[in-house]
């Protein structure tokens, strides 16, 4: 098995570890305990993009808007579409973060971290262009860790049969719960 066919037959890894997100996202009012981080707050915001079927088959749906509206991706899980990317907003202490996450791979796209320090002034020296410039790498670390975080909670999770079974039950009470 070559790495592209690895990929494409762990892709629901992905998909469920998103949903998982966006089901953690409204069911404590988006605040998740993370072991190491402390409280991460999440929210799902004006895009999603959801997948369904094979081949020939193949169909991508993009659900756009507010909050509220969501509905429609809500809707595509229960006919059985998957989430494949989502608009997400990070805080964790006082930090924010707006990112796109594609499941598939786990592939961040589009992330805005938090603005920390000044803008950059014209005849700056390059001590503090270079200080600028770690400080937003150290914010994009701390972006990509508490996803990872996340995703080894999930994983934890997902790999207890018993544990697996009553977070599945509810995920599906939530996703037709607005039906």
């Amino acid at each position: 098995m070559d790495l592209v066919d690895l990929i494409l037959e762990k892709r629901f890894l992905g998909q469920e570890f998103l949903t998982w997100l966006w089901f953690k996202s409204e069911e404590q009012g988006g605040t998740v305990q993370v072991p190491g981080v402390g409280d991460v707050l999440l929210v799902f915001e004006k895009h999603m993009l959801l997948e369904y079927g094979e081949g020939d088959a193949f169909e991508k749906i993009i659900c756009q808007g507010l909050q509220a509206e969501l509905n429609e991706a809500r809707t595509g899980l229960r006919m059985g579409k998957k989430l494949e990317q989502a608009r997400i907003h990070l805080v964790q202490d006082e930090y924010e973060w707006y990112m796109t996450l594609k499941a598939s791979m786990l592939e961040f796209r589009s992330v805005k971290p938090p603005k920390t320090l000044a803008e950059a002034e014209e005849g700056e020296s390059e001590e503090a262009l270079e200080g600028r410039l770690l400080e937003r790498i150290g914010m994009l670390e701390t972006a990509t860790r508490t996803v990872d975080e996340l995703f080894r909670v999930f994983l934890e999770i997902r790999t207890s049969p018993s544990g697996w079974q009553a977070e599945l039950a509810r995920i599906r009470k939530w996703i037709h719960k607005s039906a």
